[in-house]
């Protein structure tokens, strides 16, 4: 996460994309590469998070240090940088999350990626309005998630700030708050159904120890 600047004088527009990543899977590749021709991204950054509030005592997470490895090597040979920068920066919300990022990369240029599952719980984030008000948000459409979405608390209150997806490659230009809708050809690859099909997939990313 060093950079801070992509080319001489150019701030760097960057795309966080937040979850468990338990684990990381070709649909939130797709779904960041997709972000990224459709809002003009230069990369996208996945917080690996250390521990969702909303998930607090599921019992099938994997240890942090797995998650992130998972990422990396879904990442691989892509624009999107896997961090667990949350654990580093200490918070647990996500609205504290992007205020350190805000402070800590100035010259940068945040949007938030949520899939519409996330929309329609998004009322149920801390400070969820701070984090509209704080950085725009982009909202990938999900199949069979668009009624709750547009029927919840958030959207009521997002709508009157919701932008044309025409207009996406224009977001850092946008008062805050704001939102756009996108819709893509999701991978419909789930982490849930993953763990389903290999109990034992964290075997794949386990530390290597090297004997001396």
């Amino acid at each position: 996460m060093g950079r801070a600047r992509h080319g001489a004088g150019q701030a760097l527009k960057v795309g966080l994309l937040g979850g468990s990543f338990n684990p990381a899977h070709s649909g939130h590749r797709a779904i960041s590469l997709a972000a990224i021709r459709a809002l003009g991204l230069d990369e996208v950054w996945w917080l690996v998070s250390p521990g969702n509030p909303l998930k607090d005592g599921a019992t099938d997470m994997a240890p942090l240090v797995i998650r992130l490895a998972s990422a990396r090597a879904m990442s691989r040979n892509a624009p999107i940088r896997p961090s667990d920068i949350e654990t580093r920066l200490g918070t647990r919300y996500t609205v504290d999350t992007l205020r350190k990022l805000v402070r800590r990369y100035p010259d940068n240029r945040f949007i938030w990626l949520m899939g519409g599952d996330n929309l329609a719980q998004f009322h149920r984030w801390r400070d969820w309005r701070g984090i509209a008000r704080e950085v725009p948000i982009a909202v990938v459409a999900r199949p069979g998630y668009e009624h709750a979405a547009h029927a919840g608390v958030a959207m009521g209150w997002l709508r009157r700030w919701q932008r044309p997806a025409h207009q996406a490659k224009s977001w850092t230009t946008w008062r805050l708050p704001a939102l756009v809708l996108l819709r893509f050809r999701l991978d419909p690859t789930s982490a849930s159904g993953l763990r389903r099909a290999d109990p034992a997939w964290q075997r794949r990313f386990m530390p290597t120890t090297r004997s001396t």
